[in-house]
């Protein structure tokens, strides 16, 4: 696969979606579309120069794409070898989600207040994006559109800390083998929570926005591993 910004390239079953900007930034997303769509492993070990070849690029911007997710927790580094996959457990996503509860219910709860039309106008935009990326069955920008609007909403509360940590926790459970949510139709349902969410909290109801984003991140973790719910 050559690297370009003309749009989607293909290589084996799976799309890298490249975009526009760095060499660097169009590899990691090409990886990150090999670690939803499945085709890069969790356990084996995969070689910068391997891969290089693989997506028509030198090692370079590759090995720094993959020094890029070590950094996130999604491969680690094998000294001498390359990176291997990490696999994530049930036991893994149980304790991220635990935490994105304990952080994200009563935070995002207490937004309302600080939704200027500003804000209400970016987050429409993007839950917009979120539920046609999801109509098209568009994993990478599903799962960028949905970051950025959780993110987005945790920042209007003005601690970078925690808007570190919690873009920190949901990008530990965005990738890995994802295919199976579009072909099910989940993903969509997934999609119109967005809306409901800042609806809700624009109306200024606490516990119901609370209720929300609980299911909703329930929801999330049950996506992933295919059943409903927690």
């Amino acid at each position: 696969m050559t690297a370009t910004a003309e749009g989607p390239q293909r290589t084996g079953t799976y799309i890298a979606a490249i975009r526009a900007g760095s060499l660097r930034e169009q590899v990691s997303r090409a990886l990150e579309a090999a670690l939803v769509a499945g085709e890069l492993v969790p356990g084996e070990i995969y070689s910068a120069p391997a891969l290089g070849e693989r997506f028509g690029v030198s090692a370079t911007p590759v090995r720094e794409a993959m020094l890029d997710l070590a950094r996130d927790g999604f491969v680690e580094v094998v000294r001498n070898r390359g990176f291997r996959v990490v696999e994530m457990s049930e036991e893994d996503l149980d304790e991220i989600s635990q935490i994105r509860l304990l952080l994200e219910v009563p935070t995002t709860a207490t937004i309302g207040p600080k939704l200027t039309p500003e804000l209400v106008a970016r987050l429409e935009r993007i839950a917009d994006a979120i539920e046609q990326a999801a109509e098209r069955g568009d994993l990478i920008d599903y799962l960028d559109s949905d970051r950025q609007f959780h993110v987005e909403l945790i920042a209007a509360l003005g601690n970078p800390r925690l808007t570190e940590l919690v873009d920190r926790m949901r990008r530990q459970t965005r990738l890995f083998g994802l295919n199976d949510l579009v072909t099910s139709g989940r993903l969509l349902a997934s999609a119109h929570e967005h809306r409901e969410l800042l609806e809700t909290l624009q109306a200024g109801d606490v516990e119901a926005a609370r209720e929300l984003i609980s299911t909703h991140i329930r929801h999330t973790r049950g996506l992933w591993v295919g059943r409903e719910e927690l």
